[in-house]
């Protein structure tokens, strides 16, 4: 582990939470890293670590927080280990990196709408090596285009410098990591916060998708938050669900409906905290805007998540970790630094999971705003300005990494038993003295609850 690099994540971190000199970090245990162009490891360590902190705070303890660097990075891979059946595939079959007239792009098809817009651009080919002949007759810049005109998510590779020249990087790196305001005054919770379980009674309403958002609403659950994910009718995320759903309530609204949003707004009256990943204008077509939901909810904890960046021509383009790091310069570095000829991001997804624990930290500081000034608290992150924050320490020197790997205690001791089987969860990456951190129930399906608190 960087020791250096560990130290300016931590202090770039707990400055965008707090915007004050930062604590001492963590303690670090087990410094095992990735082998990857950038700090990705210490990224890990640090993001779980400031939620951990923020927790602490909130608690009102003076306690150490611990984090072990090489289960922390462990989960960044996964928490959930199946025992008697394979893992759930992680990608559609045609989703992946293309050679392209001139440069490389990445195509995102795990969603079936995304993988028809694709299609509705290039046609539908019977494999991949079809798919990629189709591909190699156009120019990265005017695939990207038109896939994301279709409706699709794809992403030209640029390098780091190509991004910072354009106008979406330009404007994420005038961006906050963590931007956030107080909002309007409101009456005292009647939240225990006891240290055992501490967000036992806090309602956390779920509007995510895809990693990041589902991993912050994953740590709230395994503090003992009231988490509530609400999901269209016709979404479905097999190769994540078991993953990110431990702890939760999964219900399906369609909020496109009257009776839908009318119903959304009931579940929003009564949360405490609302997590949401919609594309930046989304919630305010459906008449759900930040005024709107203060009116409903005084004092609520609102953090919301975007890919690309909440200013910039980009604000409201569909994105996901894969495509974040293909377009701002990762993927590129990471192929310079390892001598490959192709796309080489980083070993996990990195920027989701990295970002999620940032936005837990950003709910449990608004939780403690609400506690002890009386408020309600915004905050807004990005996966391109968590990104920025990774590259602006540069590569990683090749000798310096020497991977991860499994060990024989890294799993809690109980099997989680669930609607797909038996499998193991990994412990906690994070050590706060009397505060465990485990999710009560496990992996659920999508939409196996009513939409109701």
């Amino acid at each position: 582990m960087d020791s250096q690099r560990a130290a300016a994540l931590w202090q770039q971190m707990w400055q965008g939470l707090r915007g004050a000199d930062p604590l001492p970090s963590p303690t670090f245990l087990q410094p095992d890293t990735f082998s990857s162009a950038f700090a990705v490891s210490e990224l890990a360590a640090t993001s779980i670590g400031l939620a951990s902190q923020a927790l602490s705070d909130l608690l009102g303890q003076s306690a150490p927080v611990s984090v072990n660097v090489r289960l922390a990075s462990r989960w960044f891979q996964h928490s959930l280990i199946p025992l008697n059946r394979p893992p759930a595939a992680l990608w559609d079959e045609f989703a992946g990196d293309y050679a392209s007239a001139d440069g490389w792009i990445r195509l995102h098809t795990n969603a079936a709408h995304h993988r028809a817009a694709m299609e509705c651009v290039l046609g539908q080919h019977a494999d991949r090596a079809a798919l990629a002949d189709a591909v190699a007759r156009w120019p990265a810049a005017a695939l990207e285009q038109a896939v994301i005109d279709a409706g699709g998510c794809a992403a030209q590779m640029r390098s780091e410098a190509q991004w910072l020249q354009h106008p979406q990087g330009s404007a994420v790196q005038q961006e906050a990591l963590i931007a956030q305001q107080a909002t309007d005054a409101a009456s005292p919770p009647a939240w225990s916060l006891s240290p055992a379980r501490p967000l036992l009674g806090v309602r956390v309403l779920d509007l995510t998708r895809i990693i990041a958002g589902p991993v912050a609403t994953r740590f709230l659950a395994s503090l003992g938050a009231q988490v509530l994910r609400i999901d269209p009718p016709d979404w479905h995320e097999p190769s994540l669900e078991e993953e990110i759903t431990c702890g939760k309530r999964c219900a399906r609204l369609d909020i496109k409906s009257r009776a839908g949003r009318e119903q959304l707004r009931q579940l929003l009256q009564h949360s405490d905290v609302l997590v949401h990943g919609y594309r930046a204008d989304a919630l305010e077509k459906l008449g759900l805007d930040a005024d709107t939901r203060r009116q409903l909810a005084p004092g609520l904890v609102d953090v919301s998540l975007n890919a690309w960046g909440w200013s910039g021509p980009w604000r409201n383009r569909r994105g996901f970790d894969s495509l974040v790091q293909m377009g701002c310069g990762i993927a590129e570095q990471g192929m310079r630094w390892s001598g490959n000829n192709q796309p080489t991001p980083l070993p996990v997804q990195g920027l989701d999971h990295a970002t999620g624990y940032l936005m837990a930290a950003a709910v449990l500081e608004g939780l403690r705003k609400r506690l002890t000034n009386g408020i309600g608290w915004q905050a807004r992150l990005s996966l391109a300005r968590t990104a920025r924050l990774l590259q602006q320490f540069g590569a990683a020197p090749q000798n310096a990494q020497n991977g991860i790997h499994a060990q024989h205690d890294d799993a809690l001791s109980a099997i989680e038993i669930n609607q797909w089987g038996i499998a193991e969860r990994l412990r906690a990456a994070a050590y706060l003295p009397g505060t465990p951190m485990i999710c009560a129930t496990p992996g659920v399906k999508l939409g196996s609850s009513a939409a109701s608190w």
